[in-house]
């Protein structure tokens, strides 16, 4: 009996001896894992980046802060899903709210151009440009961590189930110019130029007081030398991409003015860059844009809480829509262009909100405790934008 008893010991034993040595083997095998994933994703590189000190606003998150910061990527958390992964909204220890990124796939080209282009990522600062704070190398595909935009996107205030019934014009010239500004530094001021390469709404967050946060770099592209990227697998969104990129496969700064194009229309129509007419037929919306420009139509396709305000001013917001759809890049105006004449418009409205105070004075309601005039510009600092070349 005592000797039956001792052998089921020594089995006992034996099975739990075996156990935690699976479990070693186990935990070694993912030790080994995340440093392979972490030495291919460039973690090796970053990492000397910020020892050397030339990057320092980008920090290095582990797999398990952000598995615990999102409660294991609950569903609860998902803050949105879109072509390139899902984001999820995090606490971390220290209690900032953090928007995560999680990509789906990320082929061996870019794997090795990661850690580099996080690099440069790091040093963008731009307040319409929501900021990069870290990333998590040691996954297969490395997760991106930004600071956190509470108030949606900009297709969620005018397409979204919980969408206001009026914007009001201030606002939504606010909005395209901020945008525009933030594009404008990402091909202007960044070295080496950024190529967004996905400009839509969706990829517009919003903060406090309707200030634009331009996201979601999941598509961008430096530029290189020649200022042309040569791209095998065209990226982007239905309905904002640029035809002469889908044609030519050239992903230059003018596909963004196309794409950002399409968003002013938006912002003037209230129309889904792909919608149904009153047929229920599908339509696009920039092609049904330029129609009706053509035909004089403007009108019927105008959001119509829009149409009493001066004609002439929807016409010039029109006519630089128009002008960043041409069919030629090189037709386009710049987007430092595009921004320039945006703040135009915007001070030149806000100067007959002045002088007529009883039209849309909730729209100064709105702004006006952040409004700074100097941001808007002078009419007079009007570039000399050919309005005229979008035909």
């Amino acid at each position: 009996m005592l000797f039956l008893a001792g052998i089921s010991a020594c089995a006992v034993l034996l099975l739990i001896c075996i156990f935690a040595l699976l479990i070693e083997c186990q935990k070694r095998k993912l030790v080994k894992e995340k440093k392979i994933f972490f030495q291919q994703n460039g973690g090796l590189l970053l990492y000397e980046q910020i020892r050397s000190k030339q990057v320092d606003t980008v920090r290095i998150f582990t797999k398990e802060e952000l598995e615990n910061a999102t409660n294991n990527f609950d569903s609860s958390r998902e803050l949105g899903r879109g072509g390139h992964g899902t984001v999820y909204k995090g606490i971390l220890k220290d209690g900032r709210v953090v928007a995560i990124k999680r990509s789906k796939v990320m082929n061996m080209d870019q794997k090795d151009e990661f850690a580099q282009e996080m690099v440069i990522l790091s040093q963008i600062n731009h307040r319409n440009v929501v900021k990069l704070l870290g990333c998590c190398l040691e996954v297969e595909v490395p997760m991106l961590v930004y600071e956190c935009i509470p108030n949606g996107t900009l297709f969620d205030l005018m397409h979204g189930k919980n969408r206001r019934l009026s914007i009001s014009l201030d606002t939504r010239l606010k909005i395209a110019q901020e945008s525009a500004e933030a594009l404008a530094y990402l091909h202007s001021s960044a070295s080496p130029p950024i190529v967004h390469g996905d400009v839509k709404s969706p990829n517009i967050l919003l903060g406090d007081n309707h200030t634009a946060k331009v996201t979601d770099f999941g598509a961008s592209r430096m530029l290189p030398t020649d200022e042309i990227q040569f791209m095998t697998m065209v990226q982007g969104t239905i309905g904002y991409l640029d035809p002469e990129y889908l044609q030519e496969r050239q992903l230059t700064e003018k596909s963004d003015v196309y794409s950002f194009g399409v968003v002013l229309l938006e912002l003037i129509t209230m129309k889904f860059a792909i919608y149904s007419d009153s047929a229920g037929e599908k339509k696009n919306l920039a092609s049904s844009f330029l129609l009706a420009m053509k035909e004089n139509g403007l009108r019927f396709i105008l959001d119509k809480n829009i149409l009493e305000f001066e004609t002439e001013l929807l016409q010039e917001i029109a006519q630089l829509a128009k002008c960043c759809l041409s069919m030629r890049g090189e037709e386009r105006p710049l987007m430092r262009e595009v921004a320039e004449r945006l703040r135009s418009i915007r001070s030149t409205w806000r100067v007959q909100l002045i002088q007529n105070p009883s039209r849309e004075t909730e729209c100064l309601l709105e702004n006006s405790s952040h409004y700074d005039p100097s941001s808007t510009g002078q009419h007079g600092s009007l570039m000399a934008l050919d309005l005229e070349s979008g035909r």
